[in-house]
């Protein structure tokens, strides 16, 4: 018989909007939650509003929890959290297990899932995707690899977090290796959007008529049809910013010169999203490369005040 979920304590480490809207769908299925991020009044908001617990500490959110979920941005601040000085691993209950979110290079997490089981930790690599708003309604997709005790562990966590679990392999890596994949189709098709765009308002087309023919054509791809909106709303507001993309392309760029494996497209796509954070929109939101496409061109694009600031 399946354990309540009363009974499962969680910690998210990390309330950015990911990992807040994660820590709101764990809540909504009655594990215990605890949540930790950097800025104190996020973790209170997220006490208050849906009844967790605000913890002063990453280690005092991790020390009695059975699962752990770490929602940061990057390998470095993964490696921080679990093993910095002030690390959680050396706090946490042996055999609780780490569900690790971030998108890095398949070698970094293989390392940390290493020394987590050197610690009596279960370890699940576990990238996502979905954004913000299928964080808060537990319908990510998760691409989660890892022994088959430590998905066991985590899978309270992984059931109210995503609508779809891909469970890729006993190896922790084998997802971070998907997600780059993902990522390098996502990066390409933000900037292949955000080109064809603008070529349209070179072309001196309707905008709002483009993003309705494409969304209907054999064009149309998912981040075409997420991001052009931005772009006509001229809100840059991140969502997902310009520069997780200078981040995982260049991961992506890394991985295929190690297995010398050319990925072209890929690297001028890199190329896009470099130029537009060298230009000052390092943490707006991707789409913002229509913009530097724009500047380039001399053309304009509809505007808000978030976007001439």
């Amino acid at each position: 018989m399946q354990t309540s979920h009363l009974q499962h304590r969680a910690a998210v480490v990390g309330l950015g909007s990911m990992g807040y809207g994660m820590a709101l769908s764990l809540r909504r299925r009655g594990l215990q939650v605890a949540g930790f991020d950097v800025r104190p009044e996020v973790a209170e908001r997220f006490a208050r509003e849906a009844g967790g617990s605000a913890a002063a500490t990453a280690r005092d959110a991790a020390k009695d929890a059975d699962i752990v979920v770490i929602v940061v941005v990057n390998a470095d601040q993964t490696e921080t959290i679990l093993f910095g000085s002030e690390g959680i691993a050396a706090a946490m209950r042996k055999g609780a297990v780490i569900v690790s979110c971030a998108t890095m290079a398949p070698e970094r997490v293989r390392a940390f899932a290493a020394a987590a089981t050197a610690a009596g930790l279960h370890y699940v690599d576990a990238p996502i995707s979905g954004g913000a708003q299928r964080a808060a309604e537990g319908a990510l997709t998760v691409l989660a690899s890892g022994a088959p005790e430590a998905m066991a562990k985590a899978e309270p966590a992984l059931d109210a977090m995503a609508a779809k679990i891909y469970r890729l392999g006993d190896e922790p890596g084998t997802g971070a290796a998907f997600k780059m994949v993902n990522q390098l189709l996502a990066g390409v098709h933000i900037a292949a959007a955000s080109e064809a765009m603008v070529f349209a308002r070179r072309l001196g087309l309707d905008l709002a008529k483009v993003y309705e023919v494409i969304t209907a054509s054999a064009g149309n791809s998912w981040m075409f049809e997420n991001r052009v909106p931005h772009v006509l709303d001229g809100d840059y507001t991140p969502r997902s910013a310009v520069d997780i993309f200078t981040k995982d392309l260049g991961i992506i760029n890394d991985m295929s010169r190690s297995a010398k494996f050319p990925t072209p497209v890929a690297s001028a796509a890199l190329q896009m999203f470099l130029m537009t954070a060298a230009a000052g929109m390092g943490r707006d939101d991707d789409a913002s490369v229509a913009r530097l496409y724009a500047q380039v061109a001399g053309l304009d694009l509809p505007l808000t005040k978030t976007a001439q600031s």
